[in-house]
């Protein structure tokens, strides 16, 4: 009976532990007058949303050396980019923040590639 009952113990473990196999990462550069737009109007929100639990939202700064799980993501020195990435790969991109209204949208669009895998 204690195995089957560790058995349903890790179960559960492995259910409530968070699984984030997507991130939004955000290519980003100080001075950047279209990010701090991005930050007044979406970056509270994002974590809070749909779209933010199935690809967290992850902060690189063009200047600084590119993590090492990014190496196969290409930097473009427009900011904000805003890349989604799988498993290290790159599923989709959006050069620039087009507003709030337009934003929501493409990201959905963006999201939509992670389900046709």
């Amino acid at each position: 009976m204690s195995s089957v009952y560790a058995a349903a113990l890790a179960f559960l473990l492995v259910l409530s532990a968070p699984v984030t196999a997507a991130e939004m990462v955000m290519f980003e550069q100080p001075g950047c007058f279209w990010c701090k737009r991005f930050n007044e109007e979406i970056a509270p929100a994002w974590p809070k949303t749909e779209q933010g639990r199935r690809a967290p939202l992850r902060r690189v700064d063009i200047h600084e050396p590119l993590p090492e799980d990014l190496a196969g993501i290409p930097v473009e020195r427009f900011t904000p980019t805003f890349v989604l990435v799988e498993e290290g790969r790159e599923i989709a991109r959006l050069r620039g923040y087009p507003g709030d209204q337009f934003f929501w949208a493409l990201v959905d669009e963006m999201l939509a590639k992670l389900d046709e895998k």
